[in-house]
């Protein structure tokens, strides 16, 4: 190249220097291996809450996104406006223009609330989800997580040219000669703002995809992760198959799974490949406190019992306390804990038997202290149910000896047994998508068909492999669907008491039938009835409120029990004791937000910024000098005259983690950040405006 470069230089004529030079450049950035795609086809977005005026681009409603025009003059209810590869103005309704963004053009996003669900009041857990274009919602995401996502699991458009996805506010379909390269230069725009989202030091991204572009996924994610651990897992969705003529009837799926950093797999008692040729080392203690369960039900089953706080044994066990009798009139025994099964609300329940039995369990060694929540004062008690003690008993389960509390040391479910490495084709009963997707979402919305849902179950098993060790992790689904990724985070949550937390986007389109009917009546995307019928409004968040609440879309509370994998029931009915917040991507004027006009619309992104802890906050119109608030470990001054008071607060409240600042002046912030020495502060506006700045800018390269 060297070489070609010099002779380049030699040509007398500057302009046809000049033109040689640039061609030269283009091939040798050519790829001499790998995947080859058109990477440059525009991608545009309509931002229909943004209105038609004067310098902006904009789109027919109708027609293709990025066949965009730039607005000269809005005048009367008409817009003048010049073609993007023209020089000849057209005239047109205002009505039928929508303003449109470039992927590359500079954006100030902000959060909309749309809705929210709050069934644990006493929980600072909320979980998000977002109606948006992905790409913009990730730029957002980019900016307010960048490098702390735990987790991110995706499962975008499979392009079966069924018109499943559109490109440019238009379906793509089997016809479509540029099918691949617009699907995979979309793929790999998001998947880049994906990369930067991930925790380097210890993360996971899960694709899934079928056959019809997972050699073209998995070329592209051995270009975009070079350091990233890669597998392919085969899924059995579908074990009655898909039926095709004169080919195999296809009964699976993919997922690719990019693993970095110490990120590594859990391994368990499941193989996933369905056979038994393994011996595993099954769960043998659960549960002794039925939290679920209140002590009116049962109430032979409350009793007090006392453990040496020291050593956690179990010493002695009391009688049941009469109905008007509570923990706080049992007498205390000198340096034993009287212990009541009261659950992680609070609320008194019961413990698994009555005293007798439990006496006799504890003499054997089957119950025992698993663990103390110093946080709560709560005790865990943990024992091995009757069906296996008798396994024990019969000596089909090896005992080595008792551990230092007197429970029983169990080592092995049998003499051969072990935990495995799950398998890399993955054959389970409960991944059928068929009987635990689509079955699941027609309960919640019976009179809506939501086409190749995943199984609950198959996501769920999925991200616990990755994030069973790491209950406070963060997941992020930017191809959220009809919403299975937060069901299954609450279902693990459930499972296990953790605290995960999960964020989906999803558009609001609507079907391609739906969209046909609509636009003969004279309705246009934007039109409330339109926007009402969208997956995020119609599936995504009716899912999420029902499924935490406990009912189908017309109160009818769900049957049936979720399939766990302890012995602990969990009724579908009962909910989740989870929190979820409905927002909808807005598009903020950037010389408002300079001006500090906008923070009514910035607070919900600045909460999420926060870590989304507590209820999201919301102020009037007018914009309060300071605002301190405790239960989201968030504050903002927002006029430093108050500075001194606003630091006198701060120190009141020392759990507030996160401080902005409102100032012009970097000197003033640093003085600022080093009185409140401890605290992550941000300068307000400057991050905020300085990020998508910046974030354009690369993202046009």
């Amino acid at each position: 190249m060297a070489a070609l470069n010099e002779l380049i230089q030699k040509i007398e004529n500057p302009e046809l220097r000049a033109q040689i030079q640039e061609a030269a450049n283009k091939l040798a950035k050519q790829k001499k291996f790998g995947l080859v795609f058109e990477e440059h086809l525009p991608e545009c977005t309509p931002l229909y809450e943004i209105p038609v005026r004067k310098g902006l681009k904009v789109s027919l409603r109708a027609g293709k996104a990025n066949e965009t025009y730039i607005v000269l003059k809005v005048e009367n209810g008409k817009a003048l406006c010049l073609p993007r590869n023209g020089n000849q103005t057209i005239e047109f309704d205002v009505s039928d223009l929508v303003t449109t963004a470039e992927l590359g053009d500079p954006i100030y996003p902000c959060l909309q609330p749309l809705g929210e669900v709050c069934n644990a009041p006493e929980s600072d857990l909320w979980h998000t989800l977002i109606e948006a274009d992905n790409y913009h919602a990730l730029q957002l995401l980019e900016y307010l997580y960048a490098g702390k996502v735990d987790c991110i699991y995706i499962d975008p458009p499979y392009n079966t040219g069924a018109k499943d996805w559109k490109y440019n506010n238009d379906y793509v379909d089997s016809n479509d000669e540029y099918r691949h390269s617009k699907w995979l230069s979309m793929m790999k725009k998001r998947l880049e703002i994906a990369k930067r989202l991930l925790n380097p030091l210890d993360s996971v991204l899960i694709v899934t995809i079928d056959e019809k572009e997972y050699l073209h996924l998995g070329c592209l994610i051995e270009e975009l992760f070079p350091e990233a651990a890669v597998q392919m897992i085969v899924d059995v969705i579908n074990p009655r198959g898909t039926n095709r003529s004169n080919e195999f009837s296809r009964v699976e799926e993919y997922l690719f799974i990019c693993r970095f950093g110490n990120s590594s797999v859990v391994k368990n008692e499941n193989n996933m490949l369905g056979n038994t040729d393994e011996t595993a080392k099954a769960r043998v203690w659960f549960g002794f406190n039925r939290g679920n369960n209140a002590r009116a039900t049962a109430n032979s089953q409350f009793y007090p019992i006392y453990i040496d706080k020291t050593t956690k044994r179990i010493v002695e066990v009391g009688e049941a306390l009469p109905l008007d009798k509570h923990p706080e009139d049992v007498p205390q025994i000198d340096g034993l804990k009287a212990v009541f099964p009261v659950n992680s609300h609070g609320n008194e329940s019961i413990w698994r038997c009555i005293p007798e039995t439990a006496r006799e369990w504890i003499k054997k060694g089957y119950v025992k202290v698993s663990k103390y929540d110093e946080k709560n004062n709560r005790w865990t008690l943990s024992y091995i149910p009757s069906g296996l003690q008798k396994k024990i008993e019969a000596g089909v389960i090896s005992v080595e000896e008792r551990a230092s509390d007197g429970s029983l040391d169990i080592k092995h479910v049998s003499a051969e047994g072990k935990e495995v490495s799950p398998r890399t084709v993955w054959y389970q009963k409960y991944h059928n998508a068929t009987d635990y997707g689509a079955s699941i979402i027609k309960n919640i919305i019976p009179n809506h068909h939501f086409q190749y849902p995943k199984s609950l179950y198959a996501v769920k098993d999925t991200i616990n492999f990755f994030l069973k060790n790491k209950p406070e992790s963060l997941i992020v689904d930017f191809f959220a669907g009809s919403g299975t990724t937060l069901h299954a985070v609450n279902l693990l949550n459930a499972e296990d008491g953790g605290h995960r937390r999960c964020i989906m986007v999803t558009n609001n389109e609507i079907s391609e039938a739906e969209r046909k009917g609509f636009k003969s009546r004279g309705l246009k995307p934007g039109d409330p009835e339109w926007e009402n019928r969208g997956i995020a409004r119609y599936v995504t968040w009716p899912r999420t409120v029902c499924s935490i609440e406990g009912h189908d879309i017309n109160g009818k509370p769900l049957e049936g029990n979720y399939i766990t994998t302890g012995e602990r029931e969990l009724p579908m009915a009962d909910g989740f004791k989870s929190n979820a917040i409905f927002f909808k991507l807005g598009f903020l004027d950037k010389t408002r937000v300079s001006l500090g006009m906008q923070f009514k619309e910035l607070l919900s992104t600045l909460w999420m910024k926060a870590g989304a802890i507590g209820k999201c906050p919301a102020v009037e119109a007018s914009v309060p000098d300071m605002l301190v608030l405790p239960e989201n470990k968030m504050a903002i001054l927002n006029d430093e005259n108050h500075f001194s008071e606003f630091a006198e607060q701060i120190a009141l409240h020392p759990e507030i983690e996160v401080v902005w600042l409102v100032t012009d002046y970097e000197s003033s912030f640093v003085a600022m950040t080093q009185a409140l020495e401890g605290k992550k502060t941000y300068q307000l506006y400057r991050d905020y405006l300085e990020n998508f700045r910046i974030n354009a800018r690369r993202n046009s390269r």
